[in-house]
């Protein structure tokens, strides 16, 4: 989709402080067989243990409840749905959300994702829809610019800055197995979002396939296997901090990331390979070992070379290598036009250097960045977790909070 422009007047500006929303509306282990020397081939796709609970992981398509300590959409479902729809809005300048606002935004996610408004979904069964909610730098800043989440993203190499496509104040990532649900629901929520006047800013549809761990990306390469593996890690490298006032929620960034498909794919395969540092066929590292092993940066060739080179992106991303923790990735594939398709990137991660660290390293140097261009960027504030008796976005705007103006 292309950028979307709309500026609201003073009329839409009340109707959002307000409320958005009528309330109305509510990489397991993998089977090896021998291969080349130094290393294993999967025969079946790699897939990593999946973080949180233990319990074993509800079927495609199984509801996911939106009510609990952290929104849905992040470790819940433990593999993220093949199609997502997400957006980032604006606010009127020098507007806020009230607590009621976001409030009504969870009560509508709700029953979207219960199945109680299934008129807003053409009677379609929702099945796992799953409907995130972040809030950007300025309005956390507006509370508390010491919070997390109040830091915007510096300025990286190789980006396509646009007024509509940076930075934001509102993220709405939907999510569902179902393409014609995820469409649906965002319909819904953004029809209503824009009566209020919210201002869509841009938005994009990606896909990724079918499969459990890591599944594969437009240049076929699995994506996403070195991801937190555990409830341990997730608390560790992803939840803010407990006991603090947004326990529960997380830092997201989203990057759309243009990728040139055909210049890669013009490369031999065993070139492909050293530009990411894996084997394409598996996802294995050139270090030796299976698809959930984690690369041995330190592995060398008798001769003394690294088997993961040095400008490999697989690398130079590594939390060891950066200095930074590991971020939960649950990307997209995307494809707009010939000339416009890659990645949209999504990450979450306890503290926003834990990405700036690994993307100033990648600037630094990272054989993939000379395919790859970001033309939208931004962090969001992912909102601790609501139920019936705290509402979405409570513990940031309640109205204990103190708001400064922007």
């Amino acid at each position: 989709m292309n950028s979307l422009s709309n500026t609201p007047g003073s009329e839409g500006r009340r109707r959002l402080l307000l409320g958005l929303i009528p309330a109305s509306l509510a990489l397991g282990a993998c089977r090896a067989t021998p291969g080349p020397p130094g290393r294993t081939v999967a025969t079946t796709p790699p897939a990593a243990p999946g973080p949180g609970a233990p319990a074993a992981a509800p079927g495609p398509g199984a509801p996911v409840v939106a009510a609990g300590a952290h929104q849905a959409g992040i470790d819940r479902p433990r593999q993220p749905q093949q199609h997502t729809v997400l957006t980032v809005y604006g606010l009127a300048e020098g507007g806020a959300p009230t607590a009621g606002t976001l409030g009504r935004l969870g009560a509508a996610i709700a029953e979207l994702s219960s199945g109680a408004a299934s008129g807003r979904l053409a009677g379609m069964s929702p099945g796992d829809l799953t409907v995130t909610v972040g809030v950007g730098p300025r309005l956390v800043s507006t509370v508390d610019p010491k919070l997390p989440g109040a830091a915007e993203l510096p300025t990286f190499a190789r980006e396509e800055r646009g007024e509509l496509t940076w930075g934001g104040d509102l993220l709405v990532q939907i999510c569902a197995s179902d393409p014609l649900v995820a469409g649906l629901a965002d319909a819904s929520l953004s029809a209503s979002l824009v009566a209020d006047g919210c201002v869509p800013r841009w938005s994009q549809p990606g896909f990724r396939p079918a499969g459990t761990g890591a599944v594969r990306n437009l240049l076929g390469f699995p994506d996403g296997i070195e991801n937190p593996r555990s409830a341990a890690e997730l608390a560790g490298h992803v939840w803010l901090p407990a006991g603090g006032p947004l326990a529960g929620g997380t830092i997201a960034v989203v990057r759309r990331l243009r990728i040139d498909v055909p210049e890669f794919q013009a490369q031999p395969v065993s070139g492909q390979e050293r530009v990411i540092g894996r084997h394409r066929d598996d996802g294995s590292p050139l270090s030796g070992g299976a698809a959930t092993d984690r690369i041995d940066l330190s592995a060398k060739t008798p001769d003394g070379r690294y088997l993961v080179p040095a400008m490999a992106h697989a690398r130079r991303a590594n939390s060891l290598a950066s200095g930074g923790g590991l971020m939960l990735r649950r990307g997209y594939s995307y494809r707009n036009a010939p000339d416009d398709q890659g990645l949209l990137f999504v990450s979450h991660q306890r503290e926003l250097r834990t990405f700036t660290a690994t993307q100033q390293r990648l600037d630094e140097g990272d054989d993939l960045m000379r395919f790859v261009t970001a033309t939208a960027s931004g962090t969001f504030l992912i909102l601790p977790g609501f139920d019936g008796r705290r509402p979405l976005g409570q513990p940031l705007f309640g109205t204990t909070s103190t708001r400064r103006t922007p």
